[in-house]
């Protein structure tokens, strides 16, 4: 037996995604203040989202991947330069060090 008044309140509550208005209902214990009609007609707690699987990039197809950015990346590396695996790291440091030198 569970013990009572220590278990959150577990019941059907309605999510609105803001992005485009889709609404769903699914069980949640997550705290509302606000109650909205579902077009079954019937009333429940309101939870409003950002985004929801009906709107985020992924889910979507409209994501972007790194590779597709149109050399973005490409650009980057020439602007600051490839990042410095462990194995180049002492090699790296070692070409470093004459440069400063010079600039003394």
């Amino acid at each position: 037996m569970a013990k009572e008044g220590i278990h959150p309140n577990y019941r059907n509550v309605l999510f609105v995604d803001l992005s485009n208005g889709f609404k769903f209902v699914t069980r949640s214990c997550v705290n509302t203040k606000e109650m909205a009609k579902h077009d079954d007609g019937k009333e429940y707690p309101l939870y409003k989202l950002d985004t929801s699987s009906e709107s985020h990039p992924f889910y979507t197809g409209t994501q972007k991947s790194v590779n597709d950015m149109g050399g973005r990346v490409d650009k980057f590396f020439k602007k600051f330069g490839k990042p410095v695996t462990k194995e180049e790291a002492p090699k790296a440091e070692a070409e470093a060090e004459p440069a400063e030198a010079a600039k003394a």
